[in-house]
């Protein structure tokens, strides 16, 4: 069995019923591997892939958010983008300056701006719950793949929370 979507084409399901669906979305300077997933085809509608198509489409816009959802989190000390952070800092010690791509003083600051997109993965079967619908993988390093904040959005793109994958 398949789905057709304007965006996302015919999205053809496995022997399980699960779709899947991936791409390489440029970002400004950076590739950023978009996927859209779901166990069970039955479990997603169309309005769940108009959302993710919207979400894909907004990509810069949703990348601001979460950012600026990050430094909300900094006046929280044991926040995990604060823990993130100081555990950057003393991983990389004096290298951490070559990592920042704009130097400001502050360098929480510089290190929530010098992460890279690394990927959104979409949850099409959880449009409307009350689990992600999106999540977003931040990295300093993109070499380091378990040095990563994950940004989880809901399906109106607000930010549900901001995790590290530890």
């Amino acid at each position: 069995m398949a789905i057709e979507h304007d965006f996302f084409g015919l999205l053809e399901s496995g022997p399980d019923g699960s779709i899947f669906w991936s791409e390489t979305v440029e970002l400004g300077d950076q590739a950023v591997t978009v996927d859209l997933t779901a166990p069970d085809q039955e479990d997603v509608s169309a309005a769940a892939l108009d959302v993710a198509a919207a979400l894909v489409s907004s990509l810069e816009a949703i990348d601001r958010s979460a950012r600026s959802a990050m430094v909300d989190e900094l006046s929280d000390r044991t926040s995990e983008v604060t823990e993130y952070i100081l555990q950057q800092q003393e991983q990389q010690g004096d290298d951490l300056e070559a990592l920042l791509v704009d130097i400001s003083g502050d360098v929480h600051i510089d290190v929530i701006r010098s992460l890279q997109l690394m990927s959104m993965t979409i949850l099409a079967d959880e449009h409307g719950g009350s689990d992600p619908f999106a999540v977003l993988e931040y990295a300093l390093d993109p070499d380091a793949t378990d040095d990563v904040l994950l940004v989880n959005l809901d399906s109106d793109a607000s930010v549900l929370s901001v995790t590290s994958a530890e």
